[in-house]
């Protein structure tokens, strides 16, 4: 098993098939598949459970205070490494939380700006699977989140912390619109990139929707409102990759845990998500580490839920890896 594959499994963990064919539409299929939006954020269900509460000193729908327009705003590019509060620095520099810092000359007042899981990563990558629901339940939402103040050191310690650029207040208001607008619309996490390998030229099948997805996201509106950014500096971000051959659509929950003829492939669904289920013993850890491996490389079989419907991917080497590769600024 690669070292990537037992790392990040681990850290997950520590929280024969037939498929039906869509009439037509697989010759048609465009990749990467595009992220669905929605026109509102539904309600969170009262299942679902953070361990660490969501922005718990800021605005958790991601509003953003007025700025007069004379006023010149500051950007800081802003990285940590993600289980730092956890793990400290062990994990190295590669799995990394990556967020956006203002600054108010006229107020002399700091913020930070991120956008992350509302119940958590592992909640994000795998359901639950509740005895009374026949489909996997997902506890699976992402959003902004803009508080006052920037931590210096907890950013600057182990990360970054850097100026890139300024904006007026005129143009910062317009960029808090856009935020509110994406922060709507875009509701669900996720955490993979899936490509046919790990090559440059490789076909993307799936783009992830994280922290780093949002920051570039900003990045490229402020650019589009005129704001220089630069920065001294590599821009690196963390990457986690499945890399498979084409992907298979399934079918959404009603499709697939809905009709008696497709029992098989549901209860497959349900056996390979019951290997990453939450709150596990170490001995229940470690078996389902080696069931993950027998599923993932020498079956070469993973489920991926995306836009609410699932997809078959039959995996190919390197199967799973955590990058940090540099994203230029735009």
């Amino acid at each position: 098993m690669t070292c990537n594959l037992v790392l990040f499994l681990s850290l997950l963990l520590g929280f024969s098939v037939c498929f039906p064919f869509r009439s037509g539409e697989e010759k048609r299929q465009k990749w990467p598949v595009p992220y669905k939006r929605f026109d509102y954020r539904p309600d969170v269900d009262s299942y679902c459970q953070a361990l660490y509460p969501f922005c718990p000193t800021g605005d958790r729908d991601g509003r953003i205070p007025y700025m007069t327009e004379s006023d010149v705003i500051s950007v800081y590019r802003l990285q940590t490494p993600v289980w730092e509060f956890k793990y400290g620095d062990v994990l190295g520099k590669h799995i990394m939380h990556d967020a956006i810092g203002f600054r108010s000359s006229e107020k002399g007042i700091n913020f930070t700006m991120e956008w992350y899981e509302l119940f958590q990563l592992g909640n994000c990558t795998f359901p639950h699977l509740r005895p009374e629901v026949s489909a996997p339940f997902w506890c699976n939402q992402g959003a902004a989140c803009f508080f006052e103040g920037i931590d210096d050191l907890h950013w600057s310690q182990n990360g970054t912390l850097e100026k890139i650029g300024e904006l007026s207040g005129k143009r910062f208001n317009e960029l808090a619109q856009w935020v509110q607008e994406d922060n709507t619309t875009g509701i669900y996490y996720e955490t993979w990139t899936v490509r046919s390998d790990p090559s440059s030229n490789a076909t993307v099948w799936f783009e992830s929707y994280d922290c780093s997805q949002f920051v570039h996201r900003t990045y490229k509106k402020l650019s589009e409102l005129g704001t220089k950014l630069s920065s001294q500096t590599q821009t690196n971000y963390t990457k986690l990759y499945l890399y498979s051959g084409e992907p298979k659509y399934l079918g959404n929950d009603s499709a697939i845990f809905g009709q008696p003829a497709l029992k098989n492939l549901a209860t497959d669904i349900k056996k390979f998500y019951y290997m990453f289920r939450p709150h596990q013993s170490f001995v229940e850890i470690a078996l389902s580490l080696l069931e993950a491996y027998d599923k993932v490389v020498l079956d070469k079989r993973f489920y991926l839920y995306y836009n609410f419907e699932y997809w078959y991917l039959p995996m190919k080497y390197p199967y799973i890896q955590i990058t940090y590769e540099e994203v230029p600024l735009p």
